[in-house]
């Protein structure tokens, strides 16, 4: 850099400052910020919203969607491609967003996030998040959550401005470039040619998640009315309690809903031979003692969460898949097995351990004659985990309270156990039924187990923990038979749905169901559905749809 100090004086070099350095850096630093900002803006296009589908050739491909953007960043004036970066930025960041919800529903759930009807899940998942850290704890995690995702939006908006501000400043060499590649999108999407199997070079995945999720709020929004329509069509709307559940006169019928036992529970080679050791066990012990049992598997309308889609499904004779039909459900008439039983003339008990809080629009859809939640019980042991209770009391109560009250009339109950929910540990272990008592009994087990962040550290562990925690449920439905199972007894008891984090993506929806019974009429009227012999059920078993069983079970039962 030179001075001039006048006409005739010499040219005198300034001192060099560094300047031509501190440009150097800008320089870099300004093609690294750029560099960045393709990245992320290819990674939103690119990545997929499923974790089995992830993989390095994924984000090495040429996205339609980046192609179509560039050509009117290209071709606009300044202040409308500012206007339409801002736009496409905000889309982008808003479908990284979309692709996590999707990758952590298809973990668990084995289901992409639905825009409209998966909301209630969240509430659930902090519910249980509380339960494990506690809520403060569950409050930071969300609001770091909600922060991190108004974060991602910012960052693709930025990012999405930077590029425009480039392709227009180099706005011939920029032409040029997406050019090439559109000629190589569109050969390789004449000859399909993939870059691995199922990665096609010309991608169009960003465009397909979009239209593939207006088309679900299309189809939500179509389904509430149908839904109205098949919820009127019933065939046991109409029929007087004298015609109804003839087969069971006189039984106190429990239906329980254990909680996460899924078929993996006897298929897995992890799980199989400990619960199928327990079943085969179970089977032998009531053999013995007078008592049968007929299993199968039904297949649930959920997956790795949402029990109360399930129990709704099998209670109604409907598919509940999501929260607004389940929503809807409940704010009809729609004749529930409950609802059979007490038009029959029994006493309807609902047992939810589960619940900590009021269920007002649950209690007058089933209208229940009492109901039982983690409040109003007695209860005054500890809570293990997610489960208020262990699945031993929420017996012992049910035993105490309603099914030994022989002047009472006879008693339908629907129990959901706990025991056997995430996160498996720390889990109770059976005690004497005589000293149950209030459940101060169980206080020393909570410390003697594995705190649940020790156990979720390692898979291995989480396996083992599920594992063990359904293996006591079983053992305790078999052990509540043993002990209070006298001809006036039928127990049905079935898996809500396949259990989250341990059960691959991919599998099955089927969980086990198992009719048990000492008076051998009770079973006889099942004889013609091909249902395996003892509580573990064979592998080619039948498998039913859920929502066809109250159907079946009151036709069966009826005369």
């Amino acid at each position: 850099m030179l001075r001039r100090t006048g006409p005739t004086t010499p040219a005198v070099p300034l001192p060099d400052f560094g300047l031509p350095r501190l440009a150097r850096r800008h320089v870099v630093a300004s093609r690294v910020l750029t560099g960045l900002a393709a990245l992320l803006v290819l990674f939103a296009l690119l990545a997929p919203d499923d974790l089995t589908s992830f993989s390095a050739e994924a984000l090495v491909r040429v996205p339609v969607e980046g192609l179509l953007a560039a050509a009117f960043v290209l071709v606009l004036p300044p202040r409308p491609r500012r206007v339409v970066a801002v736009a496409v930025g905000l889309v982008l960041g808003l479908l990284v967003v979309l692709k996590a919800l999707d990758t952590g529903f298809y973990a668990t759930l084995e289901k992409p996030f639905d825009p409209i009807y998966d909301w209630s899940f969240f509430r659930a998942g902090v519910e249980f998040l509380a339960g494990q850290i506690g809520d403060a704890a569950a409050v930071a995690v969300l609001v770091g959550a909600v922060v991190l995702a108004v974060a991602v939006v910012v960052l693709m908006v930025l990012a999405m401005l930077r590029l425009s501000r480039v392709a227009a400043g180099r706005r011939t060499g920029a032409t040029r470039v997406l050019a090439v590649l559109g000629v190589i999108w569109i050969v390789c999407s004449v000859f399909g040619v993939e870059i691995a199997p199922g990665q096609p070079v010309a991608a169009q995945s960003a465009a397909a998640l979009a239209y593939g999720d207006l088309r679900q709020v299309g189809a939500d929004l179509r389904d509430q009315r149908p839904f109205g329509e098949l919820a009127a069509e019933d065939a046991f709307r109409a029929t007087p309690g004298p015609q109804l559940l003839n087969g069971l006169r006189g039984k106190n019928v429990v239906l329980t809903f254990v909680e996460s036992y899924g078929r993996i529970a006897l298929d897995d080679p992890g799980f199989a031979p400990k619960i199928g050791a327990t079943l085969d066990a179970g089977t032998a012990e009531l053999r013995a003692a007078g008592i049968g049992a007929r299993s199968a598997f039904l297949s649930s309308s959920t997956f790795g969460g949402g029990s109360w889609l399930a129990h709704s499904t099998v209670q109604s004779g409907m598919w509940i898949d999501n929260q607004q039909r389940y929503n809807d459900l409940l704010a009809s008439d729609r004749l529930t097995l409950g609802g059979a039983f007490q038009r029959a003339g029994w006493r309807t008990v609902w047992d939810v351990p589960a619940h900590t809080k009021d269920w007002p629009e649950g209690q007058r859809f089933y209208h229940p004659d009492a109901y039982y939640d983690a409040h109003h019980v007695g209860y005054q042991g500890p809570g293990f985990a997610y489960a208020t209770m262990p699945d031993q009391f929420t017996f012992s109560m049910l035993q105490r309270t309603e099914l030994a009250k022989a002047a009472r009339q006879p008693v339908m109950a629907e129990v959901d156990l706990v025991s056997s929910h995430a996160p498996w540990s720390p889990r109770p272990w059976l005690v004497d039924w005589n000293q149950v008592g209030d459940g101060s009994v169980f206080a020393p087990m909570p410390g003697a187990g594995e705190a649940p962040e020790s156990v979720w550290k390692d898979p291995a562990k989480i396996r083992d923990a599920y594992r063990d925690a359904t293996d006591y449920s079983l053992k305790t439905l078999i052990s509540f038979v043993q002990h209070y199972g006298g001809d006036d007894l039928v127990l049905v008891f079935l898996g809500d749905h396949q259990p989250p984090v341990v059960t691959p993506q991919g599998a099955v929806h089927d969980v086990p169901i198992t009719i048990v019974a000492k008076d051998p009429k009770v079973l006889d009227r099942i004889a013609g559905w091909g249902w395996t012999d003892g509580l573990h059920p064979a592998a080619q078993a039948p498998v039913w749809k859920m929502d066809s069983f109250r159907d079946r079970f009151l036709t069966a039962f009826a005369r």
